[in-house]
Parts: structure tokens; C-alpha cells; sequence
């Protein structure tokens, strides 16, 4: 049985062709992976054959049934993880189970072992009774693959379900839809990874709204290298940036131009942060890497004047956020881990409004909205609601509008989550030149080949750092070949540690 049919799908925003004529056949059984470009529509692609999205041209069958006419005999079988998080934030997570179970008519006497069981799978049992809004992302992103693995569907579409997971995690979700496959569900799941091809049984490439390529990963490539070549050729390659960047020149004159010292942030007696000390110099490329929760969104949270830290202090050129926070701000440029911006003001409205913010006024402010516009591809977008944006323009538009005030400071709190191979190498081109005309750039990155590129890393687990140098010598330190298993090498380092203390 074919589990999806399409036949001549095309589909419109606007003027803009989101799908051009696709016709498609996926029998079940299987896990497919669906890649393509930023804006290429595989989200639009997977809404449509959930029901979510009605098709303008053409017929799809879902699982049997027609998707404009049967979707709620569709409803009963499938299970839909968004790109966007989609649970309830201020539900506790066992209440998030028992809605869901509640939702999928799951008999009441089953819950209590299921939840066991799915906690059990995603390790997180020990936060039942934690708000979902206070997860970090990798947590979310576990609950809900959680929520949706309920009543065992026919069908599991994921839409990126690995966006701002570490590799750590990112092994553990990828268990747990094999596992379900192997139970005899048919699996979808988009993703940006090209690293995650090779666990699909088969590949689907989308680029500018058509279906390029269906097959088996290794019909593309032997290997991840020769793979993830292909795809960029697919892709139209590499562009070189048209990125320049200049900072204030009168600015005072530190040896550090960011600095945490001694930092701790306690929630009753758990430690989020501890005892987090760093010096940053000038022009450096600096990565905190970690699993998700470790505690690198609240340090940069402490850092910009977000979170007050329970102890220690953070500096901005000098200046004691705190103390001064008006003053350290202007120093500084940061975009945040989730998309902060404005979602019902179009990109344009968005810039002016952070341009003005930033005190940008007149020419000033006109020059650097028309050069952001350029260099970060956004000008047909301009008239384009935030919230409407594929999610790599997305990050393209917050990268924009941190950097419309020059900073001499970079905050980046997983930039390119989201984000095709292309324009990731595009953002890392703008990083690079930043750094290069004396921005000082603090990063978190889950893609362990942008860790490569960092100058120096701190590797934060449980709340502290417990590893800090370049690439290269965290990677001697357990003689790693690449940034991935320097990683896990590291983390297994230090609770093999600590398991012999206890």
C-alpha cells in the first residue's frame, strides 16, 4: 500500500509557486527523509498531505483517504509534529501527555504506562511536573516527538524535529522513530542535517517548489562528504557573501570585550549555571557547545542583562551589565535561540522599528536597512509578514537586525538552526567577516562542523564548563577525529567521572 499518493500538486502564496506541480507515491513502511533548500516547501509539502493546507491543483491521498474530503478519517491515524513547537507552554508536561492521550481517545487505564514508557525513552521522567515553556529546546522538541508517538500512529510526520537538538539528543529522537518504524509506522521527517540522510531509507530532495530527487541516500553519495556534495550541486552551490561590516572606532579600549566571572544562576537549589568564568578577546570567534539544558541559553541570558545572576558578574566592553545595562547594551548585537522579532509586521517594518530602537535615524538608519536587506537576500521580502517567513529567512531577519547598529559585540544563540547547508556557509561567511573587522562573536551552535570553525569552545554539561580550548585540543583531549566525538567523548569523560565519585 502506497501510505501517501499525490498527483499534479501545485500550490500558491500570493504569486509565490510554493509547490509546482509534484506527483509522489510513498509506500509504508518506511522512513523517508525530505530535504531541500530554505523556502523550497517541504513544510508546505507536508501540511498539505496532513490536511492542513488544501491543495489548489491536483488530488492527494493520505493513508487512503482524500485529504479534501476525508481528513478526519485522516485525523484518527496520523500523528503531526510542526516546525513550530506546538504544545501547550503553560501546561506541565504530564498534563501535555494527558491532553494528548486525552486527544487520541487512548482508554484511561493505559496512560500510566505509556507516559512511563515514552518519558523513559526521551529521559525525562524527573521533569513531569516542569512547565513545557521552561524546557530547553531539545527537551521540547523530545516532548513533543513524545506527544506524538502516542497510539502508536500509521503515519508520523516530523517537520524538523531535530532543530536545535544536540547530537546527543539528536541520536536519541532518531532511536525512537526507528523504533516506532520497526513497529510498523511510516515515518516522514524533514530536516536541515544533511548528516541525518543516512538514517532514512529513502531521501526526497525539494528545491524551488519541485520534487529533484527520490531514492536511496547512497544513490547520491557512498559517503556523508560525496552525499552532502551532491546535495549542494543540487542546490546551485556555494555563494560567495556580499558582506561588509564596519564597527565604531571611538569605542573605549579593553582587553576583554566580554567577560563572565564567577557566574551562578540557582532556581531553589538547582543550578542552571555554575560558577561560569570566560574572557573573550577581541575579533574571537567563541562557542559554548552543549547538550540541550546544560545551561548555555541562560548564560547568555545573564550575559545581555536578560537574567540576573544569582552570583558573579558579566561585562560588556568593560562595562558591568547590571550596573549599566543602557550602556553595555549599546555595545552589543544578539539574537535569540527563538525567533524574538515581530511576527505580524513584515520585514521591513520589523527593521525599522530595531533601527529606531537602536537610535538609528535618518540616512544612518535608511543606509543600513538597504544594505541588511542585500546582504541577507531579504529584499523580495520586504513586504512579507515575519511569522509567514520560511524558518532559515526567519533567522536571517533576526541575524539582520542584530547587526543593524554595528556592534562591537555579537551574541548569537544558535544562528542557523533551521538552516540549509548553503546559507548556513552564507552565515558563516558574515561571522567570519565580523570577527575579521574586530566584532568579538559569542556563539552556540548544535552543528558540530560549525563548532570547527570557533576559535576557542567552552564545553557546558550540567550547569558548568568542563572542557575549554580550541577544536583542536579538545579534540586531542580524547582523541577524537572530528568535533562530534569530541563531544560525546567529553560528556561520557566526565559522567564515567563522577559516576566513580558517587
Amino acid at each position: 500500500m502506497n501510505i501517501v499518493e499525490m498527483q499534479n500538486i501545485s500550490f500558491n502564496f500570493g504569486t509565490v509557486r510554493a509547490l509546482d506541480n509534484i506527483s509522489l507515491s510513498l509506500p509504508e513502511g518506511k522512513i523517508y527523509g525530505l530535504l531541500g533548500a530554505d523556502s523550497a516547501g517541504k513544510t508546505t509539502l507536508l501540511r498539505l498531505l496532513v490536511g492542513l493546507l488544501v491543495p489548489q491543483e491536483g488530488e492527494i491521498n493520505t493513508l487512503g483517504f482524500n485529504t479534501l474530503t476525508e481528513r478526519e478519517k485522516i485525523n484518527t491515524l496520523l500523528a503531526y509534529m510542526p516546525q513550530k513547537f506546538g504544545l501547550y507552554e503553560d501546561l506541565t508536561v504530564q498534563e501535555n501527555l494527558e491532553l494528548f492521550a486525552g486527544l487520541k481517545k487512548i482508554p484511561h487505564q493505559e496512560w500510566q504506562g505509556l507516559f512511563a514508557k515514552y518519558l523513559g525513552m526521551v529521559d525525562m521522567q524527573q521533569f513531569t511536573q516542569r512547565l513545557a515553556g521552561k524546557l530547553s529546546g531539545g527537551m521540547k522538541q523530545k516532548l513533543g516527538l513524545a506527544c506524538a508517538l502516542l497510539g502508536s500512529p500509521q503515519l508520523l510526520v516530523l517537520d524538523e524535529p531535530s532543530v536545535g537538538v544536540d547530537p546527543i539528543s539528536r541520536r536519541e529522537l532518531f532511536k525512537l522513530v526507528r523504533d516506532a518504524a520497526n513497529a510498523g509506522t511510516t515515518v516522514i521527517w524533514s530536516t536541515a542535517y544533511l548528516d541525518e540522510a543516512f538514517n532514512f531509507d529513502e531521501v526526497l530532495f525539494m528545491n524551488k517548489g519541485t520534487l529533484v530527487f527520490q531514492g536511496s541516500p547512497y544513490s547520491l553519495g557512498q559517503d556523508l562528504t560525496s552525499f552532502e556534495h551532491r546535495i549542494i550541486e543540487l542546490m546551485g552551490g556555494y555563494k560567495q557573501s556580499k558582506f561588509t561590516f564596519s564597527i565604531n572606532e571611538n569605542l573605549p579600549q579593553v582587553e576583554f570585550p566580554v567577560e563572565a566571572l564567577a557566574l551562578v544562576k540557582k532556581y531553589g537549589d538547582f543550578y542552571a549555571v555554575k560558577d561560569n568564568t570566560f574572557h573573550i578577546q577581541p575579533g574571537e570567534i567563541f562557542g559554548l557547545l552543549g547538550p540541550n539544558g546544560a545551561g548555555k541559553s541562560t548564560s547568555f541570558k545573564m550575559m545581555c542583562g536578560l537574567a540576573k545572576p544569582t552570583e558573579g558578574t558579566a561585562r560588556i566592553m568593560g562595562v558591568d551589565i547590571q550596573k549599566d545595562p543602557s550602556l553595555a547594551r549599546s555595545y552589543l548585537g544578539y539574537m535569540a535561540q527563538k525567533f524574538s522579532l515581530y511576527g505580524q509586521l513584515t520585514v521591513q517594518a520589523n527593521l525599522q522599528f530595531f533601527a529606531a530602537i537602536y537610535g538609528l535615524k535618518g540616512e544612518e538608519k535608511k543606509r543600513r536597512i538597504a544594505e541588511v536587506l542585500e546582504q541577507f537576500d531579504l529584499i523580495p521580502y520586504q513586504a512579507t509578514e515575519a511569522e509567514s517567513l520560511p524558518l532559515g529567512f526567519k533567522q536571517r531577519l533576526s541575524f539582520a537586525a542584530a547587526i543593524l547598529h554595528q556592534p562591537s559585540v555579537l551574541f548569537l544563540d544558535e544562528p542557523t538552526s533551521g538552516v540549509d547547508p548553503v546559507s548556513r556557509n552564507e552565515f558563516w561567511q558574515e561571522i567570519k567577516s565580523l570577527a575579521s573587522a574586530g566584532v568579538t562573536v559569542l556563539i552556540t551552535t548544535h552543528f558540530m562542523d560549525e563548532a570547527e570553525l570557533c576559535d576557542r569552545i567552552s564545553l557546558f554539561y550540567r550547569g558548568e564548563s568542563v572542557a575549554l580550548g580550541t577544536p583542536a585540543e579538545l579534540k586531542r583531549s580524547v582523541h577524537a577525529a572530528d568535533m562530534e566525538e569530541a563531544f560525546i567523548g567529553l560528556i561520557e569523560a566526565y559522567d564515567n567521572k563522577h559516576k566513580n565519585k558517587t
